[in-house]
């Protein structure tokens, strides 16, 4: 959708662009012809040198001796005037480049201004609202911080409004629901807080996007006036409150998110008016109540995302009839048995029911389910053998239930199956020796060490066995043959890829398990990058869930287009290929392949099931999965990864953005550390290491005064991690108070995360003191007095339980501070 709305912006640019084009090929001059052609020198004049003033522009012309309309990304009407500025298109190193360098007050006839990714500071300045002819403005992609100025409710002609991707903060101004013509706002990736303006409904708006922001306060039932909208984009912000039914009016509607958020109530009724809806994404949130069986009959609906919520009750059995190909009900309070067998849908399914409270047993007709999870229940019975037979079934993972009875080699068949931690039955035969040895693990495993020295990883197609003989004598000839045609073949492999790495400068290397992940394979598995398999936006990219023809699931990180041609973007880019590529530990993530083309580059990283520990923490269910004992887990592994980088690594490489959305969790809580865009090996030569990067609130305190980054930067940063993991939240301006001698009182208990009972044992209560200890170690303000991350690791993974002096309700934080 967003590669939708930019292709309309690019499109209403040329159209707007060409009309003021036409029209002023007709401009009648006053009979005055001299004093009108010299006031329009002095016009173009004016906009000439705030061109030149503003610097962009010197690195590609002679400024002094060239006409300002044929410089790059400068489009004039007939008359001179100019009318649209690309800055999109420059490419500058410069680092420091200020909106306010550009005077906006010299362009009255501006009809676009697009400063898309040019790595601009500073604030939107109030002059902005003198560009009253101004269709279409976009500042997105930028370092621009400030509140939204009031001003740009002078800005009647606007159509399209885009300052995503910047540090902007304050509130949206109810003032915006005076542009009558805007169609396209999006404020997404900011720090923009308070609540929507009602105002805002008076807008015949088109697309709205309101995503990654720390907007509040209930969803405004006025949005419900909004009867032209196709997209509407309110994810991860801090709505609470009830989903208003008026959103049921909005019949355009073709994407609804409101993921994320702290919203509760019932899944209205009226969202079955929403005929041409096609994605809607409720998950992650506190909604309760059941699921409204109209839901279903929604024929437009292929994503249907409710995870990770309150609902409870049955599965309607209108699931028989749905067109929906990824329905996500996870982690909710969903019971009875499954409404198998599912026989008329139109298209392949996702199926996703884990963490529920599903009982009963399961049929073996599951219809056109291609992906199934039905893990962490409470199904019982025997798990049907013709699952890989009588169905489209390609990965099944049934782990964590009570299933009983023999195990099926057939079942070996699935690309993906996991049976772990039931009571199957494995004492009959040695079917088992057919499966992945981490596919049956649990209270009940199989001797593996008695299955054949050849592993069986695949079943015999005939139950007739051939000679051996009549195998061996043809193979005698068939390897020299086949030997010289792999060499052919790879001959000519190499000298197309050369071929194609000359013609496009650039590199692809895509490689997995078995080497063959193909380019195709992704396109296809993410639908050319279709925003329903989007499950996070980074700092210069977007991640994307995709399952390859194996089925194994992988996450793909794509450099938007326009980002990849921004030298900074681009960096960031192949280091994390770099790194990655140089690097091996189990708690660093692993990287599979990349694509580093100039028109689509992307790297391919093994899944992560639970996402980022941010997110684990952030949601209630999530987090209260997380026990005492899996946060001193995650924080081991992540200690482990960076003590690696540091200690291990020669040179050392600092990561230099250590945060909670930078460790991910498989589906066993495991933690492995990731994001390596920024990451610098260290030149032990070098006193000014590198510049500041990072992120707000993990940042360590000397990078405020020196530029020199190094490992002790990390090791501050993991403090705060560490105290974030404990505390279930950021610490922010808490860190300070836990060093203050005036704060002596504060008590470890009331650091810790509410949504988990205090430890009842002294093990985790001994290693959450040990944890805070070390956490406070590693935010001391002298970089030197920090441990290492070698000592932090080391310390977390040889835990020796003793018995503490005082309980932990009557321990002080001051009593830990060394």
């Amino acid at each position: 959708m967003l590669r939708k709305c930019s292709s309309n912006f690019a499109l209403l640019i040329i159209a707007v662009v060409l009309l003021f084009s036409t029209t002023a090929s007709y401009v009648i001059l006053p009979p005055n012809r001299t004093a009108m052609a010299a006031a329009l020198s002095s016009f173009n004049n004016s906009e000439r040198q705030a061109l030149i003033q503003s610097g962009w522009w010197s690195y590609y012309h002679n400024l002094s001796n060239s006409n300002h309309c044929y410089w790059i990304g400068i489009y004039c009407k007939t008359a001179g005037s100019v009318s649209a500025i690309d800055g999109s298109a420059l490419d500058i190193n410069s680092k420091f480049l200020l909106l306010q360098n550009l005077n906006l007050t010299a362009f009255p006839n501006l009809v676009s201004l697009n400063l898309h990714g040019m790595g601009l500071s500073g604030s939107i300045p109030k002059e902005i609202g003198t560009l009253t002819k101004l269709a279409g403005l976009d500042l997105s992609d930028n370092n621009l911080h400030g509140e939204l100025p009031s001003t740009l409710s002078n800005l009647t002609q606007l159509v399209e409004l885009n300052v995503s991707f910047n540090s902007l903060s304050g509130i949206i101004p109810s003032t915006l629901g005076l542009l009558d013509e805007l169609e396209y706002l999006t404020l997404t990736s900011n720090q923009i807080e308070g609540s929507i303006p009602l105002e805002l409904g008076k807008v015949n708006l088109k697309y709205l996007n309101l995503g990654s922001n720390q907007i509040g306060g209930s969803i405004p039932a006025q949005i419900g006036n909004l009867t032209s909208l196709f997209a509407l984009y309110l994810s991860n912000n801090s709505f609470s409150g009830s989903i208003p039914f008026q959103i049921g009016a909005l019949t355009q509607l073709q994407e609804l998110y409101l993921e994320f958020n702290q919203i509760n109530g019932s899944i209205p009724s009226q969202f079955k008016n929403l005929s041409n809806l096609q994605v809607l994404d409720l998950s992650y949130n506190k909604l309760s109540g059941v699921i409204p069986p109209q839901l279903f009959l929604i024929a437009s609906l292929n994503s249907l995302l409710l995870s990770s919520n309150q609902l409870f009750g049955l599965i309607p059995s209108h699931i028989a009839n749905t067109n929906i190909s990824y329905l996500n009900l996870s982690h909710n309070k969903l019971t009875g048995p499954i409404p198998f067998p599912i026989h008329t849908c139109s298209s392949q399914l996702t199926l996703d029911l884990s963490y529920n409270l599903l009982n009963g047993s399961i049929v073996s007709q599951t219809g056109c389910v291609v992906n199934l999870n039905l893990s962490h229940n409470s199904l019982s019975g025997d798990i049907p053998s013709t699952f890989s037979v009588n169905s489209m079934m390609e990965s099944l993972d049934l782990s964590y239930n009570n299933f009983t009875g023999k195990l099926h080699k057939e079942l070996a068949n699935l690309k993906y199956i996991n049976l772990s931690y039931n009571s199957l039955d494995f004492s009959q035969d040695t079917d088992y020796c057919y499966f992945q040895q981490e596919s049956l693990i649990g209270c009940n495993t199989p001797n593996f060490a008695s299955c054949h020295s050849t592993p069986k990883t695949m079943l015999p197609h005939t139950s007739k066995t051939k000679p051996l003989l009549l195998i061996a004598l043809p193979v005698t000839f068939i390897i020299p043959i086949l030997a010289t045609l792999l060499w052919a073949r790879r001959t000519k492999s190499r000298k197309i890829e050369v071929e194609r790495t000359s013609k496009n400068g650039d590199l692809f290397s895509i490689w997995n398990y078995d080497g063959k992940i193909a380019f195709e394979d992704i396109i296809e598995a993410t639908q050319d990058f279709d925003i329903r398999y989007c499950i996070g936006t980074g700092a210069y990219g977007s991640v994307y869930r995709a399952q390859l023809p194996s089925g194994k699931v992988v996450a793909v990180k794509k450099l938007h287009q326009r980002e990849s041609q921004n030298p900074s973007f681009d960096k960031s880019f192949r280091n994390e290929v770099k790194m990655l590529t140089e690097i091996r530990h189990r708690n660093i993530v692993k990287l599979h392949g990349f694509c580093l083309h100039s028109q689509c580059m992307f790297l391919i990283y093994e899944y992560m099931e639970k996402g980022s520990l941010f997110y684990a923490l952030r949601i209630d269910d999530e987090a209260e999965e997380l026990t005492w004992s899996h946060r001193v887990n995650i924080l081991s592994g992540a200690a482990n990864a960076l003590s690696y980088m540091h200690h291990d690594c020669s040179p050392p490489i600092v990561h230099r953005d250590v945060t909670s959305n930078n460790i991910l969790l498989n589906s066993e809580l495991h933690a492995v550390v990731s994001d390596f865009g920024t990451a610098r090996v260290l030149d032990p030569d070098s006193s000014n290491q590198t510049l500041k990067v990072g992120t707000y609130g993990y940042l360590a305190p000397e990078l405020a005064y020196t530029l020199s980054v190094t490992e002790k930067c990390d090791v501050y940063s993991f403090g705060v991690v560490a105290l974030e993991t404990i505390m279930g939240r950021h610490p922010g301006d808490l860190i300070l108070s836990l060093f203050n001698s005036s704060n002596k009182n504060i008590m470890v208990k009331d650091l810790l995360d509410s949504r988990i009972s205090l430890p009842l044992c002294q093990k985790d209560a001994q290693a959450i003191v040990q944890v805070v200890t070390l956490a406070l170690a590693c935010l001391r303000s002298n970089p030197k007095s920090r441990p290492s991350m070698q000592q932090v690791a080391h310390e977390l993974s040889n835990f020796k339980q003793s018995s503490l002096s005082l309980p932990l309700s009557e321990i002080t934080v001051h009593q830990m501070i060394a």
